[in-house]
């Protein structure tokens, strides 16, 4: 389901978990009016509309490096927030999100909160993307932490997690185990622990395990 992301921005929208835990990390680091949701989910129209706005007034490299092809947008997941530093002006396409002030502190808080910087710096090669300081996609807790101590981007995660299950210790003391379980055809059968637990396909041949230990 899709909501607001606040008050202020009803036309700005994301899905449920991912618009609630934004709000909490933005009021965590005191951002409030000082980072301002520049856009969020988008329909494939929007998205086409874009595209085809940034190739008649930017030209085709710069839409190439910075707007994804219609269909391929993380916005259509309702999960990608672009960020921006609240100013007279902002850029639709590329707003400013410096690594200083209160725009630094949401980044360096973001995975506890359960996003990443989905186009980091020195990735491009990876992504396809190049860089974007304001583009955060909500992957959920522990994946966010361990992909941020890892250094890893998304497309490097699911690899990362088939090496060796991994553990992480939440702020909370929870501890959690991620897990990767291969898909063996049509119908894949997995054995669930006695835990709170979440399962969710990989996009090509698996699916990664997420289990909170202690919580049944």
């Amino acid at each position: 389901m899709l909501i607001q992301v606040d008050g202020n921005h009803p036309e700005i929208l994301l899905e449920q978990r991912a618009a609630q835990m934004l709000a909490a990390c933005i009021q965590k680091v005191g951002g409030g009016g000082a980072i301002v949701p520049v856009s969020g989910w988008r329909s494939r129209e929007e998205q086409q509309q874009i595209w085809s706005d940034t190739m008649a007034e930017r030209g085709e490299e710069f839409t190439r490096r910075y707007v994804a092809l219609p269909g391929c947008s993380e916005h259509q997941t309702g999960l990608a927030i672009d960020l921006g530093q609240a100013t007279d002006e902002i850029d639709f396409i590329c707003p400013a999100f410096p690594d200083s002030g209160v725009c630094g502190t949401f980044r360096r808080h973001a995975a506890r909160y359960g996003f990443v910087e989905r186009y980091p710096a020195g990735k491009e090669t990876i992504t396809n993307i190049a860089g974007e300081p304001w583009h955060f996609r909500y992957v959920g807790v522990p994946h966010a932490q361990l992909m941020v101590e890892y250094g890893l981007c998304l497309e490097e995660y699911r690899d990362f997690v088939r090496q060796m299950p991994r553990r992480v210790a939440l702020d909370n003391g929870v501890e959690v185990r991620v897990l990767y379980q291969p898909a063996t055809g049509a119908v894949t059968e997995v054995e669930l622990p006695d835990a709170c637990c979440q399962i969710s396909g990989d996009n090509m041949d698996g699916f990664i395990l997420t289990v909170w230990e202690g919580c049944a």
